[in-house]
This record gives structure tokens, sequence and C-alpha cells, in this order.
């Protein structure tokens, strides 16, 4: 299925598409990412550089790191990634820290009516919330590709500052990789406590 702009064109400018990435592994923070372009603008992208544009998970990791790169240095593309902690997550809960992080994007990128992925966030008042919107929306794709190479980028500061746990490899994921590493070292200060798998380790 290739997005389209059906959705955004339904609720007109200004309009940003909001996503998230990394809810489920056991380590490192929940990363959201908010992006913004003009109508006209986003028709001329997605007949030209932004064609390639699809849902982060259907996505090579070359690709989606050389589309990160063309969103961020779109002319007129305005854009935010932001992230709630494995203490904020902890303390809040991962869906509540993950409605934070959206909020945090949002309020980088500015005014404008929120398209976010999957089921209503109760950060975002008045935002339309589209079940699968990142294989739908060109703007709700585009922020899950910047919200995943963010996360994967910091599983990689993860990887030098606590070698050992593989997290360049299985970012974070409850690999049998990462479980049998948490029961060799325990767990990092950047696991999540409040998860079952973690918290049965410490």
């Amino acid at each position: 299925m290739a997005v389209s702009l059906e959705i955004e064109k339904a609720v007109g400018d200004p309009v940003m598409g909001i996503d998230e990435a990394g809810r489920g592994p056991l380590a490192g923070g929940v990363y959201a990412a908010a992006v913004s372009v003009p109508l006209a603008l986003a028709e001329s992208l997605l007949a030209g550089a932004w064609g390639e544009i699809n849902d982060s998970k259907r996505l090579s990791p070359r690709k989606r790191d050389r589309l990160a790169a063309t969103i961020r240095s779109t002319p007129g593309c305005r854009w935010a990634v932001a992230s709630a902690s494995p203490k904020e997550i902890d303390r809040l809960n991962i869906l509540n820290a993950t409605h934070l992080a959206m909020r945090r994007a949002a309020d980088e990128v500015g005014a404008a009516h929120v398209l976010v992925d999957g089921l209503p966030v109760k950060t975002l008042p008045g935002a339309t919330n589209v079940v699968k919107g990142d294989a739908k929306s060109l703007l709700i794709a585009a922020a899950s590709i910047l919200a995943k190479t963010a996360r994967d980028a910091d599983c990689l500061r993860l990887e030098a500052l606590y070698p050992g746990y593989g997290f360049a490899k299985h970012k974070g994921y409850p690999t049998k990789d990462h479980m049998e590493a948490l029961s060799r070292l325990g767990p990092c200060p950047e696991h999540r406590m409040s998860f079952g798998p973690v918290a049965g380790m410490a």
C-alpha cells in the first residue's frame, strides 16, 4: 500500500503527522516525531524526493536513514523528534510516556492539526487518530521514519555506554540474546525497571 495525502487534504493546512517508536523494548527511551509540510509542497514532494516514503517498518535500515536525512533537510518542512526516558516510562507507564513524547514533538513543531498513528492520544486534544496511519498518510509515515531512526541511533549510544547487552543489534527488544545478557549482567541504568522481564532480573 502506498501512502497518500488524502487524509491530510481532508483536514487541510496546517497539518502535522505524528508517530512513535520504541514502545516494546525493555531498554532505552520511547521516541516520537512530528512532521508538517504545507499541502501544496507535500504534493510535489510525494511526486519527487519523498516518493519512497512509507511506513518505517516496510523500509530497510539504509533506506530509512537516507529518507530521514531527506526529510530533515527539506526546505519548508517543520519537524521535531522528542522522547520520554526510561525513568519517565517507569514513573508514568509506557502508554502515558509515549503520549508525553508525542506532546513534546507536537509542541516543537507548533500550531497545526494533528494526525496521529494508532489510537486516540489524550495529550493531543482534537487530534485525528488514524489506525495504521503510517501506511496511509505521507506525514505520519515521514514521522515514523524520523522516530525510528532517532531511536536506532540512540541504541548505538547505549551500545557504546553499556557493552555486552547487544543494543546495536536487538535495539532493546526482548530477544533471546538480550534476555541472556540481562540474566548474565543484570539491568543497566537504561533498562525499564517497570517491565516484567527486567523487574524479574533486578
